[in-house]
């Protein structure tokens, strides 16, 4: 039968580029050693996700319907279904005043925010500069080597997962049954909303969420 959609699982990934096996996402500690790209910032080890509700690229979480647990794939991600295909009407010209008010010294390469909006330097030239606000990876295709470690039925550990996934929070102190979670740590009041959508979407049985820790 396999993993099917709805179902948690805990998986372990190395996530590649395809056209030059360059690694650009894992979730292994030792092969980030091994590949001289460990991040002491980074948090290494397998995440919690739900097949089919987009916790991970498209293309990837379509194929991981059907794996066994603790067997190792790899599973080729076309551009469209990872970061999506490089639009040209991205790549635009921004004058050089828009650096010089926010003290930017532009350069080939720098990555830049600008309302939310994160491009790459391409060219700068006189009072212009070109710039990239495509994803660097689109228009890339991926390769995963992915190992379902195992499936996860317990809420208590389903809920941590998504926390951790999309805010980077791990509650020590939360409390979970079949229809209620109640939410110690310090939520921002902007993603109450989306937490408590999404858990309940994902768990259908889930019917009250508290949050009792202060912002």
């Amino acid at each position: 039968m396999g993993i099917k959609k709805g179902e948690f699982i805990e998986l372990n990934y190395i996530g590649r580029v395809k056209e030059n096996n360059q690694i650009f996402d894992l979730t292994e500690e030792k092969i980030a050693k091994e590949n001289n790209i460990f991040n002491p910032n980074i948090k290494y080890h397998p995440v919690i996700i739900c097949i089919g509700e987009g916790d991970v690229l498209k293309g990837l979480d379509e194929q991981l319907i059907g794996k066994e647990i603790n067997q190792r794939y790899t599973i080729d991600v076309k551009a469209e279904k990872a970061f999506g295909k490089r639009n040209a009407e991205l790549i635009k010209l921004v004058p050089q005043k828009r650096f010089t008010e926010q003290d930017i010294r532009p350069f080939p390469g720098l990555q830049i925010n600008f309302g939310g909006a994160i491009g790459t330097v391409k060219i700068v030239s006189g009072g212009r500069i070109l710039v990239d606000f495509n994803h660097p990876l689109a228009g890339k295709e991926l390769s995963y080597e992915i190992e379902i470690e195992r499936i996860i039925k317990d809420n208590k550990e389903i809920i941590n997962g998504f926390l951790e996934m999309y805010t980077g929070i791990k509650d020590d102190k939360l409390e979970a049954t079949a229809d209620k979670v109640t939410i110690h740590n310090e939520i921002p009041n902007e993603l109450k909303k989306f937490i408590e959508e999404n858990l309940k979407k994902r768990l259908p049985k889930l019917k009250k969420i508290e949050f009792k820790g202060k912002v």
